[in-house]
């Protein structure tokens, strides 16, 4: 039976991913210091023997006893609302956090899966993105304490894949939604969705003329668990190529919730990406992956969620 460790193993995809592991038959060590992770995500598969929590920060020194045959690294601030109030701790943690998580891979001879992100494509210059883009990222913007650790973290992985042989892999995420998004952590789901729910305005930065594209929560974990099993070394983008303007995805929003808010426009906050795409080829040829959840049910079942929430307040 596999042993696993997942670092921010409390957060949104942190607690999914564990969830999916010990349904696929892993014992997992679920390691989170709770700085955006919440012990209420991962609550109900404590009593499960097969499960540990270990409030522990990856910055530090990394011990976990016994064997171990995978480390899935995602511990970090992942939101925009969360690394610019967070922007030390989300450097360290792709930097320091990174290299004693890969550090603990090498001593045990566990393979590395890092979790790191479309934003290392910063405002592209190419669309829609594929891993062999480079990017376009302002190192020293406000936004370049997320963007830098995640592309340092990756340099890391790749130098330990290359200098110590320790297996790794690199998943970049885009932009994903679903249950256990916590309602204030800044996202641009979570903000239409409760902003509709409490019949505020729905705030749109910009014109609303720049795009996303959204995946479910399943569609994600499903992508990490193939490629953590898979051969593939190089980044694999994991996303879900249905793009949609802002403007449009709050339209939908307010259509979806029956709302009565209106639609505002702010600021657009800086070097806030233009696009954003993922070209996923590459998934569906090493991986056979690409995304099954309609964006309809996978935003109802998020509404659900935020719903359940409200009335639990």
């Amino acid at each position: 039976m596999p042993r696993t460790l997942v670092t921010g193993g409390a957060g949104f995809i942190g607690s999914n991913l564990c969830e999916r592991l010990l349904h696929e038959g892993h014992n997992v060590i679920c390691m989170d210091n709770f700085i955006t992770g919440r012990p209420d995500n991962v609550a109900h598969l404590i009593g499960d023997d097969r499960f540990e929590l270990i409030e522990h920060d990856v910055t530090n020194y990394v011990y976990v006893p016994g064997e171990l045959d995978y480390i899935l690294h995602f511990a970090s601030p992942a939101s925009p609302i969360d690394y610019l109030q967070l922007p030390i701790q989300t450097l360290k943690v792709g930097a320091l956090g990174t290299h004693k998580t890969l550090g603990l891979a090498k001593a045990k001879g566990a393979r590395f899966l890092l979790a790191s992100t479309s934003e290392v494509y910063g405002d592209p210059l190419e669309h829609p993105q594929s891993e062999t883009y480079w990017g376009n990222v302002n190192p020293i913007g406000v936004r370049g304490v997320y963007d830098e650790a995640k592309r340092f973290a990756e340099a890391m992985t790749m130098a330990y894949n290359r200098y110590h042989g320790v297996e790794t892999r690199i998943v970049r995420i885009f932009n994903t939604y679903g249950p256990r998004m916590r309602a204030s952590d800044g996202r641009v789901v979570s903000n239409f969705i409760n902003q509709a729910l409490r019949g505020d305005d729905i705030t749109v930065y910009g014109d609303g003329s720049q795009t996303r594209s959204f995946q479910y929560i399943d569609d994600l974990v499903e992508g990490v668990y193939r490629l953590l099993l898979s051969d593939e070394v190089d980044p694999v983008n994991i996303g879900n190529p249905g793009e949609t303007s802002i403007l449009e995805f709050a339209e939908e929003i307010v259509a979806m919730t029956d709302t009565s808010s209106k639609i505002v426009f702010k600021e657009l906050p800086k070097d806030d990406p233009k696009v954003r795409q993922p070209n996923i080829a590459k998934a569906k040829d090493v991986l056979g992956w690409e995304p099954r959840v309609p964006r309809e049910e996978g935003l109802r079942l998020t509404t659900e969620y935020f719903r359940g929430i409200a009335e639990l307040v």
